[in-house]
This record gives structure tokens, sequence and C-alpha cells, in this order.
């Protein structure tokens, strides 16, 4: 038997002595009728990650960003409440820490190499360039971390 971890669930797989993979047995804490978080609640998450770049491409743009921030807290704790378990294992899991520290290291790398070809990202145009590119890539890699997280454990990924 062997035991898999994804976004913080187990998943219990028995192999046969061919070493084929047999069907595999969730974890009883692990409700089999999880569904996934919806991709438009990653949309909030993208909003977040572009939130430097969006205040600084329009100042007016701050109560936006904190607005999207409010909202976001409200539907966690009530619309998504049923899936709030999930949320938090996500937000524990290796792979979602790594994807952080990966948008901090694009945000940084887009920054350094932006200045070693002597300029310099100032004008609202390349601040709304690179929130695009922040939030398209925050919510790509939240919405592949949770597929591969239910594939992981064999739940369906269809809501």
């Amino acid at each position: 038997m062997t035991t898999i971890t994804a976004a913080g669930f187990r998943t219990i797989v028995r192999r046969s002595k061919g070493g084929q993979q047999v069907e595999p047995k969730l974890d009883p804490q692990l409700d089999p009728q999880l569904k996934p978080l919806p991709v438009w609640y990653f949309a909030f998450e993208g909003v977040l990650g572009a939130a430097y770049d969006l205040t600084k491409a329009d100042s007016r743009l701050t109560p936006v960003v904190i607005g999207v921030a409010v909202v976001n807290a409200v539907i966690s704790f009530t619309v998504l409440g049923k899936r709030r378990k999930l949320v938090k294992s996500m937000l524990k899991n290796q792979r979602t820490r790594a994807i952080a520290i990966g948008l901090l290291a694009l945000r940084f790398g887009v920054h350094i190499l932006i200045g070693l070809m002597g300029t310099a990202v100032s004008g609202a145009t390349g601040h709304f360039a690179l929130a695009t590119l922040m939030a398209c890539s925050t919510v790509a890699m939240l919405w592949f971390d949770q597929r591969v997280s239910f594939r992981a454990l064999g739940l369906s990924t269809q809501r």
C-alpha cells in the first residue's frame, strides 16, 4: 500500500503484485463528493496577485482592490463554507507555497530583466500589463494545483 498526499488530503493506493495500480481507496476523512473550487474564485486571488501593479497604475483602484479582498473573504466564509477544508489544505500545501514563491520570483524577475534592459516600469500601461501577467499567472497556477491535487486523490475534477 502507498499513501499519496495531495492538497493536505491522503488517499491510499493499493498495488497488485505486478506493480499495477488498483483502484484508490480514499481517506475516510475525505468527502468523496468534494467538488473543485470554481475558476471564478481564483479570479479573486488573481486580482489580489495583481494588486501592487493595479494600485501603481492608478491609485484610484486601491478601494477596488480592498473591496475585492473583502468580497473574497466573505465568499470564502459563506458561499464556499462547505469547501473550507479544501481551501485551508490548499493554502497549507507545499505546492501552493511553491506557487506563491514562484509568483514572487516572476515579479522580481520581470523587474530585474526590465532593469537590465535599461528601463523601468513607470507608466500606467506597463503596470497594467504586469498586473495582467500576474493575475493570469495566479489563476492558472492555482487552477492547475487544484486539478493535480484532485487527480492524485482520484476525485472528479468536474463541478
